[in-house]
Order: structure tokens, then C-alpha cells, then sequence
């Protein structure tokens, strides 16, 4: 069983780390990473949010020795990137997506066959297993085919399949997609126990509540270049004020025009009949701007009031919600 290395520096480091994609019959290649810079610490849970084509995907593949990089440098559990992917591949956990498992097979099957591929003799596997399948409450479910498990269960287990070897970073891509509350809920749950137990976690997701409330620091990709990083906290200062929405049926325009020119609106967009304002004081500004609104012969058909949120972040830095995309 190879051993996990350990590093006194940050678990996960890139410099200038860029991947392009060579096309056939095209005139430009596709530059999907463009020079990411990432600092991940020991024991954390950082989340990775992008919009669909961002780079997020890319870049975590890359990490996870899935796809070379086309340059730049990264370190992960103290091994290089580029000069010891073996290494690499020995220090850290990966559950793609999809996950990869046999519907014929049984949950304990599954996990003794993962901790034999990673070098363990089988009573060690074994052992291992019964460990894995405790903390992830899964014991009494062990020796059924995948075929009957929830995607609840499906899904712990494919975790329990990227910590069998007990690695030193865990990459979970889009953990909690298509699972109900309660089972998102308990997911979460084994994320946080991952992370107090000493795991470094590099989640992808695009629930913006997820990221709010599992990543102690967060970085947001577009077009292949990191825009925004930091503390949830941190990053929600930057929008400064309150936000207002206004449901404005089709006179997007209009309203805009009313409302841009207020000393107490910092800035202003709107598209699809939803104008989006950050003001100073969103208590006193509603009521302005109803009577703005009044006197222009304008009329909101909804109207929200709310603290700046991830979305807003996203937004800002993208120029588009994260709500929207959710094939991100």
C-alpha cells in the first residue's frame, strides 16, 4: 500500500497552470485554462465555482493527473504535477461526477477492490473496508448489489471509493448533483468530517448555498482565468450595500434609465424584464424607488430586498448568474 506523502506548504499549488486544446479545420486553438494561480492549505474545504466552459472542469483533471497540462507548474500533497504524476495519483482521492461503480457488484466488493488497486494485501482491504463502510453508514447495505442502493448511498459510496487509501487531498466533482435534501444534507455532513479528520477537500459545484456552506475559501473561473477568491464572507463584502430587484415586465430600459442617475444607487444592470440595483441602504431606498417608479409612470411587478449573496459575487465578476447556468 503506498503511503501518502505529507507537506509542510500548501496541499495544492499552481503557477501559471494553462491547458489549450488543439482543433482540426478551426484557425485558433481553445484555450480552456489561462494561466491559473491557486494556493489550497492543508485540511480545508475549498470550493471551485464556474459557469458552464469556464475551465473549472479542466483544471480540476488536470490536478488529478486526468489531462497533462499544456504549461505552468502545480504541486499536490508535495508532489510535482508534471515530474511525479505517479506520486500524485498515490496522495489523492478522485469521485468524477458520474461515478464509476458496477451495479452487479456489492458496496464492500467495490471498496476491497479499490483498496487492492492502491496496493493493500486483502485483509488490510478488508479491514479497510468495514472502516470505510461504518463512517459512511453504510454497513447494513454492504453486501447488496450497487443495483438496489439509492443515489444517496450510490453516491457515499462513491466517495468511500476516494478515501479508501486514506488519501491526502480528495477531489469531489459536483458531490451532491441530482440527490435529494436529505441525502445532500448528509453528504455534507461526510464532507465536513473528511475535512476535521485532516483531508483537504477540492469540491466543484454549482449550488452557490453548497459552496456558502461547506468552503472555508472559494475561487470563481471564467473564461479560464481565476476572477474572484477569498472567504464566502469576503468575497460578499466586495459587493457592498443591499440589492434590490425589481420584476419591471419588459421595460428593462426605461426603468434603468429612471433609476441610474439616484445618488443612493452605486450600480445598476437589468435584461429580461429584471432590473438588478446595489444601493446604500436598501430599507430606504425601496420606498424611493417605488415613487420614482410612481412619478415616471413605471410599474415594478415584484420587488426583492436582500443582503449580497455568492450570486451577486458570481454575477459582478462574470456578468452573469450562476443560477442560470446550471450545467455549470
Amino acid at each position: 500500500m503506498a503511503t501518502p506523502g505529507t507537506t509542510s506548504g500548501p496541499m495544492i499549488e499552481t503557477r501559471d497552470l494553462r491547458r489549450t486544446f488543439k482543433t482540426r479545420g478551426k484557425t485558433a486553438d481553445i484555450e480552456a485554462v489561462r494561466g491559473v494561480d491557486l494556493v489550497v492549505g492543508a485540511g480545508e474545504i475549498f470550493g471551485f465555482l464556474g459557469p458552464n466552459g469556464a475551465g473549472k472542469t479542466t483544471t480540476l483533471r488536470m490536478l488529478a493527473t486526468l489531462l497533462p497540462p499544456t504549461s505552468g507548474e502545480a504541486t499536490v500533497a508535495g508532489a510535482d504535477l508534471r515530474r511525479q504524476p505517479q506520486q500524485v495519483r498515490e496522495r489523492i482521492g478522485y469521485v468524477p461526477q458520474g461515478g464509476s461503480t458496477d451495479p452487479a457488484e456489492t458496496g464492500r466488493g467495490e471498496l476491497v477492490l479499490q483498496g487492492r488497486l492502491y496496493g493493500m494485501d486483502t485483509s488490510t482491504a478488508e479491514r479497510r473496508a468495514r472502516e470505510v463502510l461504518a463512517s459512511l453508514e453504510l454497513e447494513d447495505a454492504a453486501d447488496r448489489k450497487l443495483a438496489t442502493y439509492s443515489g444517496g448511498m450510490k453516491r457515499r459510496l462513491d466517495v468511500g471509493l476516494g478515501i479508501v487509501h486514506r488519501p491526502s487531498v480528495l477531489f469531489l466533482d459536483e458531490p451532491t448533483t441530482g440527490l435529494d435534501p436529505q441525502a445532500r444534507a448528509r453528504m455534507w455532513d461526510e464532507i465536513r468530517r473528511l475535512r476535521d479528520g485532516g483531508t483537504t477537500v477540492f469540491l466543484t459545484t454549482h449550488y452557490l448555498d453548497e459552496a456558502d456552506a461547506l468552503a472555508d475559501r472559494l475561487a470563481i473561473i471564467d473564461h479560464g482565468r481565476i476572477v474572484a477568491d477569498g472567504t464566502a464572507e469576503e468575497l460578499k463584502r466586495q459587493v457592498a450595500g443591499d440589492v434590490v430587484t425589481l420584476g419591471v415586465n419588459g421595460a428593462t430600459e426605461s426603468v434603468l434609465e429612471t433609476v441610474r442617475s439616484q445618488p443612493f444607487v452605486r450600480e445598476a444592470s437589468g435584461e429580461d424584464g429584471v432590473v438588478r440595483l446595489y444601493v446604500d441602504r436598501g430599507e430606504t431606498a425601496v420606498p424611493q424607488l417605488l415613487r420614482l417608479l410612481d412619478g415616471a409612470g413605471l410599474e415594478a411587478a415584484s420587488i426583492a430586498l436582500h443582503r449580497p449573496s455568492l450570486d451577486d459575487v458570481f454575477l459582478r465578476q462574470t456578468g452573469r448568474s450562476l443560477r442560470d447556468d446550471p450545467a455549470a
